[in-house]
């Protein structure tokens, strides 16, 4: 049974819950997104697995996931890193953000998102239980494209997709 750490505004942990459960009911936890970009300023994009319990086959940032009770999101940003695309690289934590989206299958997303970003010119190696495809990216082709295409790109992405590139564009990561 896989656990999601519950917190309040403030990202102080108030508890755990079951992770699906947690969905059902809408409750704050901890996540984190990983974005990575290569030396041309390129973003490793991911197409979730048609298999996840949501947002199934959307494009989304690179990896995204819950760290484990006693993980910290580091930990966790690089452990799911490996597992899903099969590197690791350097990550630094650029900025946090809350959300709340309801999905169509009853399931609710209430965030509190991480957001680490990190540089990486290899190509992944990615896990088909998580991964169906991956690209890689110009930041203004998929801002055109999210404008023009939202329901193809998860709700965070299009959520954090700004502030990430403002953030990468000033070189201090």
């Amino acid at each position: 049974m896989e656990e999601v750490i519950l917190v309040d505004e403030n990202d102080k942990q108030i508890g755990t819950a079951e992770k699906l459960q947690a969905h059902k009911d809408g409750k704050l936890h901890r996540a984190f997104s990983v974005f990575v970009f290569n030396s041309e300023g390129k973003l490793l994009l991911q197409q979730r697995a048609k298999s996840k319990y949501h947002s199934p086959g959307l494009w989304t940032n690179t990896v995204c996931s819950h760290p484990r009770l006693g993980e910290s999101v580091e930990q966790a940003a690089h452990r799911r890193l490996k597992e899903e695309m099969g590197f690791d690289c350097e990550l630094k934590e650029a900025f946090t953000f809350t959300y709340k989206t309801k999905f169509d299958n009853g399931l609710t997303e209430n965030e509190f998102d991480h957001v680490l970003i990190g540089n990486y010119d290899g190509n992944p190696t990615s896990n088909p239980e998580e991964v169906e495809s991956w690209k890689w990216v110009e930041m203004e082709e998929l801002k055109k494209d999210i404008q023009a295409n939202p329901e193809n790109y998860s709700y965070w992405l299009r959520v954090a997709i700004d502030k990430v590139e403002n953030r990468f564009s000033e070189k201090t990561l």
